[in-house]
């Protein structure tokens, strides 16, 4: 009896030989100049987007019917599991997220064939090519290695049900945006290995994969922060970020990615960096695969894995056969990418921004090097030595620092060179609110000098970009006769890119901040109390009122009520849980947080002796960390600037694509 989950299986199997036309084609069609091969491996592309959509709507189908005949669904779900969850399980689990993954790449495949059906012919049979490689990989572990759409021999009853850890908001929002970014690298890449292949090594690949670079970046800005959200808020340790190995395979790509988008700019402006640049567009790619090997070989441990599987020597062939590809063209292209132009001092934004690199890729190898050597040393020696906290934040924090300090001169400071004129115009007033900050701190009682550091450095850098902006709006003003106001709207409108850079690093300079308060300042108290007695942390008290049962066919909740006192008054209610889900029969700590700008007090409830009615509950003072979640969405809003088109690029694209189409029709007149 044929079963709808065969149609999914069907797709997969479409969408495989569809993907290995599409490579086959498009190479055969750019190689011999043939453009209906070009054109049919484009359409090819274009119908491997379909089957895959067809193959995630039927695993969405099994997963909302409960067709617990279809061993994932079965694996990952439960009749009582809520919607929005049987929603996420599609990502939940080996199999789906591998095909949520294929899905989101072959969707971006579909808006870049769209977006480049009139542009860079030359440029696009190859990246059809690269992507449909990439694509055929991950189809593959869908057909041969992980089937998705695997059925039971008998039909269960009832699902083993998702993780419990996973039945969060932040699960709902977090490994989407992360694979987002993720998959979304493919495309800058693509175009680089298009570039290489061709010979077209100018900036016409960067400019036109600009929006996808600072897409990807976005979402895994995003995915990092919801990340460090939902481990702040369901872990119940009393932080955000662990240096948990899928937490560093996540961060490294933003690293490298960051770097990019920096270094891309003395390209643009310098004709310098080409090298380096494709360099970091491969090693970014390179770092998703590796931090998508780290989650599916079971190498390492982490909350955030999936189970032990015999993906890991899959991803580690393709991951060389990847590097190799690229390394080897980058090698045959050195002629052509060599810069004519040089660094012309180290008192320049193009230095600066080459000091931005190295930092980051130093903070990215530190990161690399620490969650490899546990796997590194077992190979070795046999033992697996555990690299910890302790030794990333003491190389990161310095590092940090000095990153900190470059978002300030960067944008500041001169292209070419800068006079001792132009540095004391850009920086007097930083660098006096700045020392002006840190004594400031030093007066009313902050002692630790890396606090000091840090918070100084934030003013430094705040001074900077309000000084950029006030000095822009000045000059239009004079220019122009706007009010402040107005001026200011029209400055913004006029350049999204730097403007919005500099929202972004507003962003950073408050995370910096919650980072520093939330990481040098945090409190703990652990206390055992009876119903009625209270305890203290920091300046408020705390009192056990009573326990509270909950219960329905999913799981069972204990919930504590805390009433939070400050000054004798009180402030409110706090209502830490304990929960038990019934199907997997694994018990989870839901915490409690009242938020506020100063700091978060941050409750979890601990053990329970039901013979003594005695509590113990977990506290943690969190000081400045809403700054954290603040500075991301700070973020968001400047990379929402900085994508959004002015006008000027508007009215620029559109006579491009009207001059391409009249080349195109001229052509075709003539033939």
């Amino acid at each position: 009896m044929i079963h709808v989950s065969d149609l999914g299986t069907l797709a997969l199997w479409l969408a495989w030989c569809l993907a290995l036309y599409s490579i086959g084609a498009s190479i055969y069609g750019a190689r011999s100049a043939r453009a209906h091969f070009v054109a049919s491996g484009r359409r090819a592309a274009l119908a491997v987007a379909g089957s895959i959509t067809v193959a995630v709507a039927v695993m969405l189908h099994a997963l909302v019917t409960r067709d617990f005949q279809v061993e994932y669904v079965a694996s990952y779900s439960s009749s009582t599991l809520p919607l929005n969850y049987t929603v996420a399980a599609l990502w939940g689990g080996q199999a789906g997220s591998l095909l949520f993954w294929a899905f989101i790449l072959n969707f971006s495949s579909t808006i870049v064939h769209l977006q480049n059906r009139d542009r860079h012919r030359l440029l696009m049979p190859w990246v059809t090519a690269t992507i449909m490689t990439v694509s055929l990989f991950f189809l593959s572990l869908l057909v041969f290695v992980v089937p998705a759409f695997k059925r039971l021999p008998f039909s269960p009853t009832e699902g083993s049900d998702l993780n419990p850890l996973l039945q969060n908001y932040w699960m709902m929002i977090h490994p989407p945006s992360l694979y987002m970014g993720y998959v979304t690298v493919t495309v800058p890449f693509a175009f680089a290995i298009a570039a290489l292949a061709t010979g077209q090594l100018g900036d016409a690949w960067i400019r036109s994969t600009r929006r996808w670079t600072l897409f990807s970046w976005f979402f895994l800005t995003l995915g990092n922060i919801f990340g460090g959200a939902w481990a702040y808020e369901v872990l119940g340790w009393g932080g955000y970020w662990a240096w948990d190995p899928v937490e560093n395979a996540a961060f490294m790509p933003w690293l490298v990615m960051t770097a990019f988008l920096h270094s891309v700019m003395i390209q643009e402006k310098k004709d310098m960096l080409k090298v380096w640049n494709v360099s970091l567009i491969v090693l970014a790619f390179s770092l998703t695969i590796f931090g998508t090997f780290l989650t599916r070989s079971g190498v390492i441990s982490s909350v955030h894995s999936f189970t032990q599987s015999g993906l890991g020597p899959f991803f580690l062939w393709f991951l060389a056969f990847e590097i190799a590809v690229a390394s080897a063209l980058i090698v045959w292209r050195l002629p052509l990418l060599r810069s004519q132009n040089q660094l012309e001092s180290f008192l320049s934004r193009e230095a600066a921004f080459l000091f931005n690199n190295l930092i980051l890729l130093g903070i990215c190898f530190t990161i690399f090097w620490g969650t490899i050597f546990p796997v590194v040393s077992e190979w070795v020696r046999g033992v697996k030595i555990t690299v910890g906290p302790p030794f990333f934040n003491k190389v990161n924090a310095p590092l940090g620092l000095i990153l900190l300090f470059l978002t300030g001169v960067g944008p500041a400071i001169a292209w070419r060179r800068a006079t001792p004129k132009n540095l004391q115009r850009s920086f007097a007033l930083p660098v006096a609110l700045g020392f002006a900050g840190g004594l400031l701190l030093y007066a009313l009682g902050m002692r630790q000098f890396a606090a000091l550091v840090s918070f100084s450095l934030c003013f430094f850098v705040a001074g900077t970009i309000a000084a950029e902006f006030y000095r822009g709006t000045r000059a239009r003003q004079e220019l122009v006769g706007e009010s402040a106001a107005t001026a200011l709207a029209h400055l913004v409108s006029k350049n999204h890119r730097r403007y919005g850079g500099y929202i972004i690093h507003v962003g950073v300079v408050l995370i910096f901040m919650g980072i520093t308060g939330s990481s040098l300042f945090k409190e703990e108290v652990q206390a055992t109390v009876a119903q009625g007695q209270s305890f203290a942390i920091g300046r408020y008290t705390l009192r056990f009122d009573e326990l509270q049962e909950e219960e329905d066919a999913h799981l069972a909740i204990t919930r504590a009520r805390v009433t939070v006192l400050r000054g004798g008054a009180e402030i409110g209610v706090v209502l830490p849980e304990k929960r038990f889900y019934k199907r997997p029969g694994q018990p989870t700590t839901e915490v409690a947080i009242r938020k506020s700008l100063r700091e978060d007090l941050y409750v979890v409830l601990g053990a329970l002796d039901p013979a003594s009615g005695l509590v113990t509950f977990q506290t943690f003072l969190n000081p400045l960390v809403s700054w954290l979640w603040i500075g991301g969405r700070v973020m968001v809003l400047g990379t929402g600037v900085v994508v959004t088109p002015t006008a000027a690029e508007r009215h620029a694209r559109a006579a491009a694509t009207a001059t391409a189409r009249s080349r195109d029709g001229a052509r075709t007149e003539g033939a």
